[in-house]
């Protein structure tokens, strides 16, 4: 029995919320449930039109697809909203230069699937806090090459660069992820105002911490305003395995 909950807040910083969620527990299509976050960006309100044109592009495509397997169906998906965005920034100058990131998940079973484009995240939080996806970053690439170290990269001035996102080029490139659950994990996809406000340590202790699902997936947004909210803060906190004991 799989258990989920999702907030989006508009934290204490911005006049517009530019970050669109979705959440179904039941099928979408063929996948058995569907998980989405995703991040706009553009100036005036172009931002929240990408990530919502977006996430509702997906989760149309998504539910008319025919394949079978996961990962071309998001990918499929994925690629149709980058296609889209792109034409309806062409058509209207107010749209141009738009784009989102994403980053939509699905548990078949035991196995969590995810695709990924930018710096919105997955995590699996269990005796530990794992991030899943790898953000499309500059600063994200500086460490990767060396650069800097990943503690200089959490304040570093450049790090709301990203270097892919739905709408950005007329190709677009997911990654994607595959990994086996265990009982007792929680999976977390969230947008960067989560995690430039809340240390992944905190994360994981307001997580696996009392409380339910609800409080605790609320307690999180609450923690990142309190520490400033400097950007649109949302979060889907999903129990895969919710009925399977763990055992030590």
């Amino acid at each position: 029995m799989l258990r989920a909950y999702a907030v989006t807040d508009i934290g204490r910083k911005r006049q517009l919320n530019q970050d669109f969620i979705y959440l179904s527990e039941t099928p979408v299509g063929n996948l058995p449930n569907l998980f989405i976050v995703a991040d706009g960006m553009g100036g005036h309100k172009a931002g929240d039109y990408a990530s919502r044109y977006a996430v509702e592009t997906v989760v149309e495509e998504i539910g008319a697809s025919f394949e079978k397997n996961p990962i071309r169906i998001m990918g499929a998906a994925i690629g149709r909203a980058n296609a889209l965005i792109r034409q309806r920034a062409r058509e209207n100058i107010a749209y141009n230069g738009m784009g989102t990131t994403m980053v939509a998940a699905t548990c078949i079973g035991r196995y969590l699937e995810v695709a990924n484009v930018g710096d919105s995240r997955l995590y699996v939080v269990n005796d530990r806090i794992e991030q899943i996806t790898e953000d499309h970053s500059l600063v994200e690439e500086m460490v990767r090459m060396g650069g800097i170290d990943r503690a200089s990269a959490r304040n570093h001035p450049d790090k709301n660069i990203i270097t892919r996102a739905i709408g950005a080029r007329d190709y677009i490139d997911a990654d994607f992820f595959n990994r086996e659950l265990q009982p007792g994990d929680l999976v977390l996809l969230c947008s960067d105002g989560l995690t430039n406000m809340v240390e992944d340590a905190e994360i994981r202790r307001i997580l696996t911490g009392e409380g339910s699902l609800k409080e605790r997936t609320e307690e999180l947004v609450a923690a990142a305003n309190r520490n400033g909210g400097k950007d649109n803060i949302s979060v889907i906190v999903i129990e895969p395995l919710a009925d399977e004991v763990k055992h030590d």
